[in-house]
This record gives C-alpha cells, sequence and structure tokens, in this order.
C-alpha cells in the first residue's frame, strides 16, 4: 500500500520517479520540493546571506553590492545632493544609490524642461503682443514676400527676353 501512495504520489505531480521500498516517506517529499518552482529569484544586495529567501539560507542569488562609479555618475551625485564635494564620494557606492541619484535628476530635469517650457510660452505671448502693436502679421509678412518673388521672376524674365 505505501508504494501505491508514492507511485500516486508522482503521478500527481506529473513526474515519473520511482521510490524504493526501503526510502523513508519524508525522502520524497524533499525530493519534489527541490523539483517545484519557487517563483522569480531574489537578489540581495547584502553580504550576508538572508534566511528570508524562497530557497532557505545560503540559496539566495546575489548580485554585486558595490559598483564603481563614472564620472557621469559622480556627477550626478554631486547634483542630487547625495554628497557634498567629489572627495566624499567613496571608490565604490550600492547600485541602489546610483539609481535613486539617477531617478531624483530625471525628475529634476523634467522640473526644468517645464520651467523653460512655461517661460517660453511667456516669451511668445510678449513677442506677439509686440508684433500686433506694430501692426504686422503673418499673412501680411507672407504677401510681401510673394510680391518681391513676383518682381524678381519678372526682372529675370525681362533679362532672358532681351
Amino acid at each position: 500500500m505505501l508504494a501505491a501512495v508514492r507511485s500516486l504520489r508522482c503521478l500527481r505531480l506529473g513526474l515519473n520517479v520511482r521510490c524504493s521500498l526501503g526510502e523513508p516517506l519524508d525522502a520524497a517529499p524533499r525530493f519534489f520540493a527541490a523539483l517545484r518552482p519557487r517563483g522569480l529569484p531574489r537578489y540581495s544586495s547584502s553580504r550576508a546571506p538572508s534566511d528570508s529567501g524562497p530557497e532557505g539560507p545560503g540559496k539566495v542569488h546575489r548580485v554585486p553590492a558595490e559598483h564603481r562609479p563614472s564620472q557621469f555618475d559622480k556627477k550626478l551625485l554631486l547634483w542630487t545632493g547625495r554628497f557634498k564635494s567629489m572627495e566624499e564620494i567613496p571608490l565604490r557606492v550600492p547600485p541602489e544609490m546610483i539609481d535613486a541619484a539617477r531617478n531624483k535628476a530625471r525628475v529634476k530635469a523634467c522640473y526644468i524642461m517645464i520651467g523653460l517650457t512655461i517661460i517660453a510660452c511667456f516669451a511668445v505671448i510678449a513677442s506677439a503682443k509686440r508684433t500686433a502693436e506694430r501692426h504686422e502679421s503673418l499673412t501680411s509678412w507672407n504677401l510681401a514676400k510673394k510680391a518681391k518673388w513676383r518682381e524678381e521672376a519678372a526682372l529675370a524674365a525681362q533679362a532672358k527676353a532681351k
């Protein structure tokens, strides 16, 4: 009966695994637990192994916790206010710190562009008011330009006829 239960367990999981008769009952669930997917791998930037990972202690996938910043990264870290001077920036910083600085710089750049767009709108409004005071418009400019082209074409036609 024990062998039948084990074979049913193997069939239910869709695996073709032979369990020996002398093997304890606890060995089969441990074997199947190792085959069962546990979700996405967990990444840790700390040097100490984490016990909260899905595979247990010591089984956590790790990425390097330190990153050597480039000159551009250093300027971003300074501009976002993380460090006060270039000398304060360590040789290696966590990648999360650089990601946070890039996100902060991205937001600052967006705010600067929004401000410049608003300033440009006011400049266009002021320029339009000045041209309206001089009674200039795009249509008058366009008509004057076409009249000038007609004169030049007429002069060119007279020069060819001679």
